[in-house]
């Protein structure tokens, strides 16, 4: 049996994956959000827009957000900066 996957509170920041959303014309002054990061271990930290209420009585068959989780909405234009920075395997 596969054990449950957790998030590691201790983990830190890596490096960017794509661009900044400076970097992008997505914000404006020095803010920095949204954003994606790799952490030291493998995990990905994704800044973005929490919509989690307003997700969450349509979400597909499936799909849920539980406890402690939240849906977080992220530009396309921030995702495919990042695609060649996203490993294959």
């Amino acid at each position: 049996m596969t054990e449950k996957w957790e998030a590691d509170p201790i983990a830190s920041f890596l490096r960017r994956m794509g661009k900044s959303s400076h970097e992008l014309g997505q914000t404006s002054g020095n803010s920095s959000c949204p954003d994606i990061w790799e952490l030291d271990n493998g995990d990905v930290a994704v800044i973005g827009s929490d919509l989690t209420a307003s997700y969450e009585d349509r979400l597909p068959p499936g799909v849920s957000v539980d406890p402690g989780e939240r849906l977080v909405i992220i530009p396309r234009k921030t995702i495919l900066a990042a695609k060649a920075d996203i490993p294959d395997a």
